[in-house]
């Protein structure tokens, strides 16, 4: 079966998607993720979509849950590399993404995800494991 892989990097969790997501693996995405954060404490989910170029309300509502799970698990959410064309695409699909936090690249979405919960990149006691799905 086909997963993505969800790496530990300090405090947050990241993913890249880098295939279509079909809706099986948008389903076993969004279930690793939130058992990810709960595992390892993690404070930040990084989503990297700029590999993404087709975006559906499915879809949609998938990184819209994550970001839901993962605030009441007091870890933020942030999608980095979005394509112009997904962006137009989630608007006229009606999907603002309500509490998803934007960037256009990884290192500005990590440096917002810095910012918002005043971390000092300290790192996580559980776990030495960096790559975290099997």
């Amino acid at each position: 079966m086909d997963k993505i892989p969800i790496l530990r990097m300090g405090n947050f969790l990241l993913v890249t998607i880098q295939v279509d997501l079909y809706d099986r693996l948008a389903l076993n995405l969004e279930a690793d993720l939130v058992q990810m954060v709960s595992k390892t404490n993690a404070r930040g989910v990084l989503i990297d979509i700029s590999a993404v170029s087709i975006v559906d309300s499915f879809m949609g509502r998938i990184i819209g849950n994550i970001a839901s799970m993962s605030k009441i698990m007091d870890a933020e959410t942030v999608v980095v590399g979005m394509q112009p064309a997904v962006a137009i695409t989630l608007i006229e699909l009606g999907l603002p993404l309500k509490g998803v936090h934007t960037a256009l690249n990884v290192e500005r979405g990590m440096d917002l995800l810095k910012s918002m919960i005043g971390t000092t990149e300290e790192e996580p006691e559980e776990e030495d494991d960096d790559y975290l799905t099997e």
